[in-house]
């Protein structure tokens, strides 16, 4: 046996097993009940200790609730969440926001406008670790220098921060907690492309110092790819591809896949998109039968209109779930 065939397996920051989310629709008065959305449809997989695994898609394609789920801001439909091999179910949430935690989109929406920073900062460090207040100011002084922030910032209020300076707070909440999962729900979207490097910069060291697992979402395809090790790909609430960052992007296996990395502006390309870039979504009250990229896909054949593709191995460490894969 070799020396890699004896190596153990990476430890698991996180395990999914058919999680998904259906929102009921009720009918009225005079209307029958419609059967609901399904916003996520069931999806397992796993992510190692350390990695940082991207999730992109088009909009209303089910990132932010599948987010919202693993962090237990929305309950699922089904499924099994297990954080640091403890499962989520009926756990107490404190216990789950010291190994969790949820960094949001809109960096100064997510401060509440009338606590200062200091109080913004203390409030998970009470809930969540019950700490003194010597122990307190110790912990935020750590953090805020970790994250370029001045000690004078902490007695003023979200309002009187640039976006740059708003996120660098978000990102210092999140860190008080001391979690081994955070979740980037588009965190530099909002901000000026000279002041994303730098926040991409700091997330990435930040990572490497406290040994920290990230969950990054994001529509932006280069920062996406830049950033992470795996990248999983939704579509219609399911996940249709899923690889390592250098293939999934490079040579795509779905053609949905191919369709978002073809439509991402480029510098020095022209201002194209394929004609399936402008087909219309399925309707989510009324979703069609078979593979929901069927309508926009130019391999399409009868068996994807009828038949859902399962996820399945297309190479190593590759997924994607196609009838007919490029």
């Amino acid at each position: 046996m070799s020396p890699l065939d004896s190596a153990p397996a990476p430890k698991l920051a996180l395990r999914v097993e058919n999680l998904s989310k259906t929102f009921p629709v009720g009918g009225g008065l005079f209307s029958r009940a419609r059967p609901g959305v399904r916003a996520v449809r069931p999806v397992s997989f796993e992510v190692p200790e350390g990695e940082t695994l991207g999730i992109v898609g088009e909009s209303g394609c089910g990132k932010s609730t599948f987010a919202r789920m693993l962090v237990g801001l929305l309950e699922p439909t089904t499924g099994h969440i297990e954080i640091a091999g403890k499962a989520l179910d009926n756990a107490d949430p404190a216990a789950f926001g010291r190994l969790i935690q949820y960094m949001f989109q809109d960096p100064i929406s997510s401060l509440n406008p009338r606590k200062t920073i200091r109080q913004i900062m203390e409030a998970p460090l009470k809930l969540l670790h019950g700490m003194d207040k010597p122990a307190r100011a110790a912990r935020i002084a750590e953090i805020f220098a970790s994250v370029n922030l001045r000690q004078e910032f902490l007695d003023r209020y979200p309002h009187e921060f640039s976006g740059g300076q708003a996120q660098r707070i978000g990102i210092a909440r999140a860190l008080a907690a001391a979690p081994e999962i955070i979740i980037l729900d588009e965190p530099v979207s909002a901000l000026d492309v000279s002041v994303q490097a730098q926040v991409l910069n700091l997330m990435a060291r930040l990572k490497a110092e406290f040994g920290l697992t990230y969950l990054f979402i994001s529509h932006d395809l280069a920062v996406v790819e830049a950033v992470s090790d795996r990248i999983m790909v939704l579509y219609f609430g399911s996940v249709v591809e899923i690889g390592r960052a250098e293939d999934v992007f490079r040579a795509p296996r779905h053609p949905y896949t191919r369709l978002l990395a073809s439509s991402a502006p480029v510098v020095g390309r022209p201002l194209t998109a394929p004609e399936s870039a402008a087909a219309e979504l399925p309707d989510p009250l009324d979703p069609p039968p078979g593979c929901p990229f069927a309508g926009r896909c130019p391999r399409v054949t009868d068996r994807c209109r009828t038949e859902e593709p399962p996820l399945e191995a297309m190479g190593d460490q590759h997924l994607a779930a196609c009838f007919h894969p490029l």
